[in-house]
């Protein structure tokens, strides 16, 4: 059991679409990880903390506000405040092609954008992730 990858789902600022979400979390979790869900309208200071508590592994933030700068950033410096830094951070949503490049600077790995499968976001962090030593 201790070799579950742990996942953190969240959906950042005032976003109130989380389908996706929800669908990312239990192709997740019905791949053997384990998802916490955080639900909508979460603060960057709510997520970390929930990462830091949960012990995560990753967390998957979902961004479809326009916000999606601002907000990994955001998370990506506290991760870094609190010491976690080796949490892997990825997100999905609409984010402009031409931040892309911007956003891997900033540190997040991977970004899914309109059309990824579930089934390549599981490969993803099952590959990038992998799981932790027990």
């Amino acid at each position: 059991m201790g070799s579950r990858i742990r996942v953190v789902v969240a959906k950042p600022g005032l976003d109130g679409h989380d389908r996706g979400a929800k669908v990312v979390a239990r192709a997740l979790r019905d791949a053997g990880m384990e998802v916490i869900y955080t639900g909508l309208h979460q603060t960057p200071e709510q997520i970390v903390e929930t990462v830091i508590q949960e012990d995560a592994d990753c967390v998957g933030l979902s961004v479809l506000s326009g916000a999606h700068m601002t907000l990994f950033a955001r998370v990506l410096e506290l991760l870094k405040e609190r010491g976690a830094e080796e949490v892997v951070v990825f997100g999905g949503g609409i984010i402009p092609e031409d931040d892309l490049a911007d956003l891997k600077r900033l540190g997040v790995a991977k970004v899914f954008t309109p059309g990824a499968t579930t089934g390549s976001i599981v490969a993803w962090v099952t590959e990038h992730v992998g799981a932790p030593a027990a």
